[in-house]
C-alpha cells in the first residue's frame, strides 16, 4: 500500500537526484552534449484502449505527478550545448529481473493467470531493446519525450496466454480484483496492475530505430528458451 511517507520517498528518489544533476550541469564549464533523463509511461495514466503517443497529455494520478516533476527538474538541462531526451520507459521484460522475474515462478508451476479481467493494456519492451534504444538515442539527434516501448503492446490477458504457451503451462488461475484491493489498496492496485497503457513508440520509430523484439511471444521465446 502507498502511504504518504512512501509516496514522498518515491518522489524524492526521482526528483532530488535529477535536480542535483541539473544544477551541476548548469555550473559546468563544459557540459555534456547529450543527457538522457529517466521517466516512465506512468506519465499518461490509465488510458484504457486509447492509443498513446508522445503528444498525449499527462494524467493527474500519483504516478503521473512523479514523472511530471521528474521531467520538470530535468528541463533546464536542455540548452544550446546539451540535447535532452526523456526516456518514458514501459515495462522492461528480462527474466533476470523486474516484472517477468517476479511472475516466472508462478507460471512455471502452472499457477499463473491474468490480473483482474485481463483487458488492461501492457506496454512492454525487452531489455535488449531498452538498451538498444538508449544507444540509438545517444547516436541520433532526438530530443524531448521518447516512449521506450515495443511497437505492439498487448493486453494482460494476451501476455498471460503467451507466457503460458512459451512455458508449456496452463494459465487458469486469475488474480481477482478484490484480492488485489485487499492486499495492495485500491490506488496502488489500479496504478500498477489494473490500469493499462496502450503506448506507441512513435518518436523512436520515426528516428529509424529497428526493434529486435517487436512482438511479445517471439521475444519471450528468445528470452526463456533461447
Amino acid at each position: 500500500r502507498w502511504t504518504d511517507a512512501q509516496k514522498a520517498r518515491i518522489m524524492d528518489s526521482r526528483v532530488k537526484g535529477t535536480r542535483t544533476l541539473a544544477k551541476a550541469m548548469a555550473a559546468a564549464e563544459n557540459p555534456p552534449a547529450i543527457f538522457l533523463s529517466g521517466s516512465a509511461i506512468g506519465y499518461y495514466g490509465d488510458t484504457a484502449d486509447q492509443r498513446i503517443t508522445e503528444e498525449s497529455p499527462a494524467a493527474d494520478d500519483f504516478a503521473a505527478l512523479v514523472t511530471i516533476e521528474w521531467e520538470k527538474e530535468a528541463a533546464p538541462i536542455a540548452t544550446t550545448h546539451t540535447r535532452l531526451a526523456y526516456l518514458r520507459t514501459g515495462i522492461v521484460l528480462d527474466p533476470s529481473g523486474g516484472a517477468l522475474k517476479e511472475q516466472l515462478p508462478f507460471f512455471r508451476l502452472g499457477i499463473g493467470g491474468r490480473i483482474g479481467d485481463g483487458t488492461q493494456w501492457f506496454s512492454w519492451i525487452s531489455i535488449d531493446d531498452e538498451v538498444g534504444a538508449i544507444i540509438h538515442l545517444l547516436e541520433n539527434d532526438v530530443s524531448g519525450p521518447v516512449n521506450l516501448t515495443a511497437p505492439n503492446p498487448v493486453t494482460n490477458g494476451a501476455f498471460t496466454k503467451a507466457l503460458g504457451r512459451v512455458l508449456g503451462r496452463p494459465t487458469l488461475l486469475p488474480t481477482p480484483t478484490p484480492a488485489l484491493y485487499l492486499r495492495l489498496g485500491k490506488e496502488l492496485a489500479r496504478t500498477l496492475l489494473l490500469g493499462g497503457w496502450r503506448v506507441s513508440p512513435t518518436v523512436l520509430e520515426a528516428s529509424g530505430y529497428e526493434f529486435t523484439d517487436p512482438e511479445l511471444e517471439p521475444a519471450l521465446q528468445r528470452m526463456l528458451k533461447g
